[in-house]
């Protein structure tokens, strides 16, 4: 008895399947696709040591010539770049300050922007100084013309450093890119 009920039950259930309804389907839907990818990488990261920071028993102030990023002038990120957000972290354990500018540069090496960060000296527990800059509507131009970053960092008054100081100045950089495409 229950062997025909279940048969029964599939012949039922089978032959809604075989009569259902179906609606045309509309392939122009296509063109009104629009997805939002979002994008994130790494920008730049150093670590210089504190007796980096002295030649010859003199101290020195560093200047690090940073990454190309022209990759926002190609013609895929001039049409669907959004916004982008840059992220900077920098971590001292060197008992000196430091003033750590970030220079935008254009392809003629003009600046187009720039960005200060005030690193304290290291204290004995954890010092990290975080910025994000965020790039959009008309900043995002600014961005678009870029083609360098320049790292300059300079030493702040303070106990006297030698070429057997320890700790280092770190920095951590990353883009977050978000995109329209259509």
């Amino acid at each position: 008895m229950k062997f025909r009920t279940l048969n029964r039950f599939l012949g039922i259930l089978l032959s809604f399947f075989l009569f259902s309804c179906a609606s045309d389907l509309d392939f122009n839907q296509v063109n009104d696709v629009k997805i939002e990818p979002v994008i994130v990488t790494n920008l730049a990261y150093f670590d210089v040591l504190a007796n980096q920071f002295v030649t010859n028993g003199a101290e020195q102030n560093v200047i690090f010539d940073g990454p190309t990023v022209d990759v926002f002038n190609g013609s895929f990120f001039r049409q669907r770049l959004k916004k982008v957000e840059l992220f900077f972290e920098m971590e001292n354990t060197i008992n000196r300050g430091y003033s750590v500018d970030l220079v935008f540069l254009d392809r003629n090496n003009q600046p187009v922007h720039a960005i200060n960060l005030a690193i304290p000296p290291y204290s004995g527990k954890v010092n990290k100084v975080t910025k994000t800059e965020v790039f959009e509507n008309t900043q995002l131009d600014v961005l678009k013309r870029t083609t360098r970053i320049a790292f300059t960092m300079t030493m702040l008054p303070g106990a006297a450093l030698s070429e057997s100081s320890t700790g280092s100045l770190k920095l951590r950089s990353g883009v977050t890119a978000y995109l329209v495409v259509e």
